[in-house]
């Protein structure tokens, strides 16, 4: 018996549709960057990208849980004395919810080309509407 590994040319890839209402953040992006790396297909290889492509939508709709909306902030360094940026991360939801859970997942991704690669599978949109209809995207349902 020797052991498989799938070879770039030969993955099937999928576009799946999550809808993002009510869900937590955490373990939306969880199961999302498990679908991005291909770890639910049985041909999952560790060092060739198998996942799939996920659409998400309502991404304006997602909840945090505990105090984390009051608490909870996004900081961006700019590199120079005093250039430290702090964004709560209730003002973020509500400018850019797309990005919130763009960065949630990004942090579950590897660091590293692949990881960058699989990100790219990522479409996220604040509203129920998208510009993949062509590409005719299964409908699933993650738990939580």
């Amino acid at each position: 018996m020797r052991t498989y590994h799938a070879k770039p040319g030969e993955v099937e890839r999928e576009w799946l549709l999550v809808d993002a209402t009510d869900m937590v953040l955490g373990r939306l992006a969880s199961q999302v960057a498990h679908i991005l790396k291909g770890k639910h297909k049985p041909r999952y290889t560790p060092h060739v990208d198998t996942g799939d492509f996920v659409v998400v939508v309502n991404a304006g709709k997602i909840r945090l849980t505990g105090n984390k909306m009051a608490s909870k902030s996004r900081y961006r360094y700019s590199g120079y004395p005093g250039g430290l940026k702090e964004m709560p991360i209730a003002t973020m939801l509500e400018r850019q919810p797309e990005r919130v859970i763009e960065l949630a997942v990004k942090g579950m991704l590897p660091k590293n080309t692949l990881g960058r690669a699989m990100g790219k599978k990522l479409k996220v949109y604040a509203g129920p509407e998208h510009p993949h209809q062509a590409q005719q995207p299964r409908e699933i349902t993650l738990e939580g």
